[in-house]
């Protein structure tokens, strides 16, 4: 027979869980009316980090986010391809602060899959530069009332659109925009209206 002490413990054990069961609310029909308190931590909070938050991007930078589309952006995210943001070169000229994204399955296969959006602000004499050195190099200038368009060669192109423009430069007032090919400028959405 167990001891009365023994019997107490067991009664008062039972008695909490009844009770504990019976102010919960079953997970079928919680009571919208009751309210939690938060719970107590049991752990100190973390000590506030000395390293400063980043600085939000400054709405007159352009981003791989905002250098073209979303509705793009997406189409290329549903092909599991990433971006990666690089340095805006001009032939050997790298121009300051522009940027250039290439969207692809970095983690893929290597291949011709993928695409090339870029957009810098560009000085009058270095679109100048820029302009007559890629012509040098056998590439093609088109003056047009957007711009002047430089396009690489057909004959060296690697990839082309429906027709037949590869690579391509759109020098504007004091902008330069480029894609891998000529129809893919039309992708590029900055700067935002």
């Amino acid at each position: 027979m167990p001891s009365p002490r023994t019997l107490g413990t067991v009664a008062v054990l039972a008695l909490t869980l009844l009770f504990v069961s019976a102010c919960a609310p079953s997970p079928e029909q919680p009571d919208p009316q009751t309210t939690e308190a938060a719970p107590t931590p049991t752990t100190p909070a973390p000590e506030p980090s000395s390293t400063p938050d980043p600085e939000p991007a400054d709405a007159d930078d352009p981003t791989c986010e905002t250098l073209i589309g979303e509705a793009v952006i997406a189409d290329f995210e549903s092909y599991g391809w990433t971006v990666r943001a690089e340095p805006f070169y001009i032939g050997g000229f790298e121009v300051p602060g522009g940027l250039r994204c290439v969207w692809a399955d970095f983690e893929g296969l290597a291949g011709d899959h993928g695409q090339m959006f870029g957009w810098a602000e560009i000085s009058e004499s270095d679109a100048s530069q820029s302009q007559d050195e890629l012509v040098s190099q056998g590439w093609i200038r088109e003056d047009a009332a957007e711009g002047v368009y430089i396009t690489e060669s057909p004959d060296t192109a690697i990839a082309v659109d429906e027709n037949g423009f590869g690579m391509t430069y759109l020098f504007g007032d004091g902008w330069v925009t480029f894609a891998d090919t000529k129809q893919g400028l039309l992708l590029i959405e900055w700067p935002a209206s």
